[in-house]
């Protein structure tokens, strides 16, 4: 029976490529001289350090450019809102989102069996696999949950016969 999985996954390679990126631009930027905007990778996420509000909304601005010229959907970025940190300075966390969570997951599914193809939607772990019995009911599927603009980026990956 035919199978494929919906995954939402991020390339952390291209993520840190895209940082690195941008932590160049920024120091090579004139108007980003003496501010000491930083932008770094860690566990948390991404985090960005400016001296003035200002200056951290256009390194955000950087990073989202670089990003988005790797390939790195911006739907697997939140947070970000910047805080006031001790000295004038601003800071900004942004977390990569990974996996579907439950909630998105039940949508779905949800979504997939009322299309009203022979198709069922299984929910494992922070997959959605999804299996039928024709191949071309699954690549419908695939192209409406394409077309639903959904808060996660996407991946249709394990398609087998």
């Amino acid at each position: 029976m035919p199978t494929f999985d919906i995954v939402s996954q991020v390339d952390l390679q291209e993520v840190r490529n895209a940082v690195d990126q941008a932590m160049r631009e920024l120091v090579n930027r004139y108007d980003f001289k003496g501010t000491g905007t930083s932008v770094e990778l860690n566990d948390d996420g991404i985090v960005l350090e400016s001296s003035t509000e200002e200056r951290l909304k256009a390194a955000i601005d950087v990073l989202k450019e670089k990003l988005i010229r790797r390939k790195v959907s911006l739907k697997s970025l939140s947070g970000g809102e910047p805080t006031e940190v001790g000295g004038g300075r601003s800071r900004s966390l942004f977390t990569l989102n990974t996996g579907i969570d439950a909630d998105s997951a039940r949508e779905l599914s949800k979504l997939i069996r009322g299309l009203g193809m022979k198709v069922q939607a299984q929910i494992n772990g922070d997959i959605v696999r999804v299996s039928g019995k024709k191949r071309d009911d699954l690549q419908a599927v695939i192209a409406e949950v394409k077309a639903l603009d959904h808060k996660l980026p996407l991946q249709y990956v394990n398609f087998r016969d």
